[in-house]
């Protein structure tokens, strides 16, 4: 190949570069002494010298030791910069504080040196000076979009263009393999890291051979040979320092060693090193199946050298007694056979499902409670609306896929490193990606960071860290903020599950396939990053999104119009951050996480486009990117073409649910939410939203909800053939206890049967009972054995049936204590009590007489792990409240205020916290006539409300019927 020739721009540049030098390092000093002389004192400063006057003479003085000294640092790095350009071996020494002046004497040094034979081409040019130099680091770069590299995941950063610029440099690579003679042959030696920045192919073919594309001619040459270390290059993403690059004849620049005749000095061994791996350049070229611990995707790329950035997949350990943890809580060894129409898509995710579920039962604690409240009136009484159609389907999906295990040993390994690292003094180190093996946790590091704190491990390399799961349950929770909120699944490969961390990125992660794949990936990652349960705050910005998925998390996720939209907002928010950095002396959002600041500062902004930019937009795009990765901005851009300026990482979306990268050696079984589940997700959060509804009534005013799904008749003729006691210890009348071992087990299906009238799906019964999986001959044993527990009706028909759509439900001759106390309480203020005051009475007494305690209060530790995605444990509290409410307003109506504080106080000891059971005990006392006694319980509340407080409607209350209260405290404490 022909060598690149200087052109006259070059000799021109170098002409005033040696100007600027001479001016500088020459010409500053010699006017100096010419001008102002020596301009410390002759001697030592006596008493009178620091108490004389300050003169016009004595500024100038002070402002020449100044400039003496920025002179002296400059002249510094000029020798620094020549003897590392010159000597060609390392990377130039830094002069501490010397940011901007190293940069312009690399630039001066590299102009000056370009027109030599040794020409220093390492260093961006003159045009480019002035960017900030962050931490004395390379600059970053804001190029268009052709000329920003893509970021490449595992050692390095640099990466592709579009596929136009890849097939180029196949063509340029064929050649590659004669390109050097013997006797004249170039080689460059791996630098190690500076900073956060790392030595890649695609810069050394930048910096020495004019075009970034060309980092495949280099690869071609060095392919499959062995390195000092003993390792062989086997992905062009894969360098590490100290390792040496034969170089393409027309190759330049000051870093290179040229032998074995014309080598600038260097070492002994650095030679020697040069000299054995020049024998080794008779290797075969692209023989044989590449080893090293790939991906194991042989299909993904179609071709056996994967040539740029390649996400390494952990080693996988042996599964412990001969039984591996399934990946999917809950069905992860369950035979495929029948999945009884639920979607697969959700089960197999299983990260994604408990962030789902764990949100929608908050959601709905959170409308329970405003109802409760009267904060709109009673608008659905004690139970959320009953899924119907897909909206039931997908929430079965959620309940069998859902991992909430898996959830917080993931959030408490994660801020347990972040605390680990912070007693030890350390730095977060940048992670790229985390790997879920087998129960274990892989986190793959940008660049190594030496040993993590116990207990995690090193992992397959340096830049592995690596957690058991037996070492992760020993972890307790830790007040520290989430580390790495940006990580979000991709998809799974075997056993392993991909979480990749876009706020890491450095640039754009784009996404191609046909639109509705993409729209299915995309709402798979923006659902789990709103759901999550391992970050804290973050903003997740939606552009071009057909379906509104705000309900899911509306303080985290919002949609913007389009890209100018966007744009306009991004750019806001990067300048905004840059600065928020440079103020507190942050190189990146990862070390303000750590310190005083960590809860407050550097929440994560990740961008989801769905709709492809074009033209400047693109562009524009590109470069808020460049600098985005240190900034915790990330960037997640769908394209129709693949072809997408300033892609760190490409990826696509195949028909067949293929997640393919083969840049970066990856082929996944894709994590997606599809359209019609988008929909029925939406609605399961939209039903469970409080909404509007009319004025509050008082409280204990026997508000009018929604008939519960299961009314049991409370005559004497309704006595039932079964009978569960759930509120306080579990006990069954009517059948025999189960003998032998099974009795827990089929005890806690029938308490999960109970709990849900409206049916169970066995898919759903399966993953309650065993989470970590379980084959369909033994769950389908299980149904058997509990249908013939649970006997026959009079008519021969089981008490365990299943309805058209496969789920299990039970006859009504076999309720709890539960349905009892929801069917009496009906009954009372909405049935024959509401016109019946001796009825009514009768019924909430009986209601009241039931509650013996919390729901399962004897449960055993380990099992009815499913309670935490119910939301009884809410919905008993205020039922209780309720009853109690009644039952006092019914006596206060006589004037019976013992009996309305009895039946208060017995709602109480179920419902301590709720504040309108404190209300009317307030107002029922009061109405008893004794103002010590009223203090008295003025007292209890107040203690029992802490340091939160007196809520204020409360504190209203106790200012109308004891004004005294607040001095009256101490005395009766």
């Amino acid at each position: 190949m022909p060598r690149r020739r200087r052109t006259f721009g070059d000799f021109v540049k170098a002409f005033f570069a040696f100007v600027a030098l001479a001016a500088l390092v020459f010409g500053v000093p010699g006017a100096l002494a010419y001008a102002v002389g020596w301009p410390l004192p002759g001697g030592a400063p006596s008493l009178d010298w620091l108490q004389q006057e300050i003169t016009v003479g004595t500024f100038i003085n002070v402002l020449t030791v100044v400039v003496w000294l920025a002179w002296a640092q400059f002249t510094a790095c000029v020798l620094v910069e020549v003897k590392a350009a010159l000597s060609g071996v390392g990377m130039p020494g830094r002069i501490p504080g010397a940011g901007g002046s190293q940069l312009l004497a690399r630039q001066l040094v590299a102009a000056l040196l370009l027109v030599g034979a040794t020409a220093a081409s390492f260093a961006p040019g003159l045009s480019q000076f002035g960017q900030s130099l962050e931490g004395n680091q390379k600059p970053a770069s804001a190029a268009s979009a052709q000329q920003t590299p893509g970021g490449l995941f595992g050692q390095e950063q640099a990466g592709s263009a579009a596929s136009a610029v890849a097939e180029q440099a196949e063509q340029a690579a064929a050649h590659a393999g004669s390109s050097a003679k013997d006797g004249d042959t170039k080689y460059y030696r791996i630098q190690p890291p500076e900073g956060r920045h790392h030595d890649s192919m695609w810069e050394i073919a930048e910096r020495h051979l004019g075009d970034g594309r060309r980092y495949k001619e280099i690869y071609q040459l060095n392919k499959d040979r062995e390195q000092p270390d003993g390792s062989r290059l086997s992905e062009a993403s894969l360098i590490r320092p100290g390792w040496i690059m034969e170089m393409p004849a027309d190759a330049h620049g000051g870093e290179l060693v040229e032998m074995p005749d014309e080598a600038p000095k260097v070492s002994q061994d650095v030679k020697e090193q040069i000299s054995d791996y020049a024998k080794s350049g008779d290797h075969q070229q692209g023989g044989g199946q590449q080893g090293g611990s790939g991906s194991g995707s042989g299909s993904g790329s179609g071709s056996g050298d994967r040539d740029t950035a390649h996400i390494t997949i952990p080693e996988q350990r042996p599964s412990q007694g001969g039984q591996q943890e399934a990946p999917v809580a809950g069905s992860g060894s369950e035979s495929e056979g029948s999945s009884f129409g639920l979607p697969e898509a959700l089960i197999g995710a299983p990260l994604l499902a408990a962030g789902l579920l764990g949100a929608l039962g908050r959601r709905r604690r959170h409308a329970l409670w405003q109802s409760a409240m009267g904060a709109i009136g009673g608008r659905r009484g004690m139970e959320p609306p009953t899924p119907t159609g897909g909206a039931a389907d997908v929430q079965d999906a959620l309940l069998v896929g859902a991992d909430p295990e898996g959830v917080r040993l993931l959030d408490l390994s994660l801020r347990g490193l972040a605390a680990s690292l912070a007693e030890e003094s350390r730095a977060l180190p940048t992670v790229y990606a985390a790997w879920l093996s087998n129960g274990d946790l892989h986190l793959q590091l940008a660049q190594p960071a030496g040993r993590p704190p116990a207990p995690w491990q090193l992992g397959q390399d340096q830049t592995f860290w690596m957690l058991a799961r037996t070492d992760a349950e020993r972890y307790e929770d830790v007040d520290t903020a989430a580390p790495y909120p940006g990580l979000v699944s991709l998809g799974t490969l075997d056993d392993s599950r991909l979480l990749l961390n876009l706020e890491a990125v450095p640039g754009v992660v784009s996404l191609s396939g046909r639109e509705a794949d993409r729209a299915a990936v995309f709402a798979s990652v923006a659902a789990e990053l709103a759901t999550n349960g391992w970050s804290d705050r973050m903003t997740i910005t939606l552009v071009g999104f057909g379906q509104d998925l705000t309900p899911l998390a509306p303080n985290r996720l919002r949609h913007l119009d389009d890209i100018e939209a966007l744009i306009e907002t991004m750019e806001a928010e990067t300048r905004q951050r840059r600065g928020a950095l440079g103020a507190a002396g942050h190189d990146s959002v990862l070390t303000g996480r750590t310190g005083p600041a960590q809860h407050t500062r550097w929440a994560p902004h990740l961008v989801l486009l769905a709709a492809e930019p074009a033209g400047d937009d693109a562009v524009k795009l590109a470069e808020l990117a460049a600098d985005a990765g240190r900034l915790g901005i990330g960037y997640l851009v769908g394209t129709e073409s693949g072809d997408l300026p300033g892609a760190a990482w490409e990826m696509e979306i195949t028909p067949d649910g293929k997640l393919l990268a083969p840049l970066l050696g990856l082929e996944l079984e894709a994590q997606a939410l599809p359209e019609a589940q988008q929909r029925a997700v939406v609605e399961l959060f939209v039903d469970a939203d409080p909404g509007e509804g009319e004025g509050a009534g008082s409280a204990g005013s026997g508000r009018t909800g929604a008939t519960p799904p299961f009314l049991v008749d409370v005559t004497e003729q309704g006595r039932p053939a079964v009978y569960a006691r759930l509120v306080g210890t579990y006990e069954i009348i009517g059948l025999d206890t189960p003998d032998g071992e099974r009795s827990p087990l089929m005890h806690e299906a029938l308490a999960l049967l109970l709990l849900h009238r409206e049916g169970v799906h066995p898919r759903v019964l399966s993953s309650a009972l065993w989470p970590r999986g379980v084959t369909e001959d033994v769950r389908d044993a299980l149904v058997d054995r509990l249908r013939e527990w649970l006997g026959t009706e009079p008519d021969g028909s089981p008490r365990l049936r299943a309805d058209r759509s496969g789920r299990l439900t039970l006859a009504k001759s076999v309720v709890s204590d539960l349905d009892v106390l929801r069917s009496l309480y009906h009954e009372a203020t909405q049935g024959r009590g509401a016109n019946s005051r001796a009825v009514r009475g009768r019924m909430l007494t009986d209601a009241l007489v039931l509650v013996r305690g919390p729901l399962l209060s004897d449960r055993p530790q380990g099992r009815y792990a499913w309670l935490t995605h119910e939301i009884i444990d809410a919905q008993l509290p205020l039922l209780v409240a309720d009853i109690g409410l009644a039952l006092s307003e019914f006596h206060l109506e006589k004037g019976r205020a013992e009996k309305a504080i009895e039946a208060l106080n017995a709602s109480l000891n179920s419902a301590p916290g709720d504040e309108r059971l404190w209300n009317e005990l307030l107002r029922a006392t009061h109405a008893v006539g004794d103002p010590g006694r009223l203090q008295q319980v003025a007292a209890d509340l107040v203690a029992r409300s802490g340091a939160r407080g007196v809520p204020p409607r409360t504190e209203a209350l106790l200012d109308e019927l004891l004004p005294t209260w607040r001095s009256g405290l101490t005395a009766v404490s």
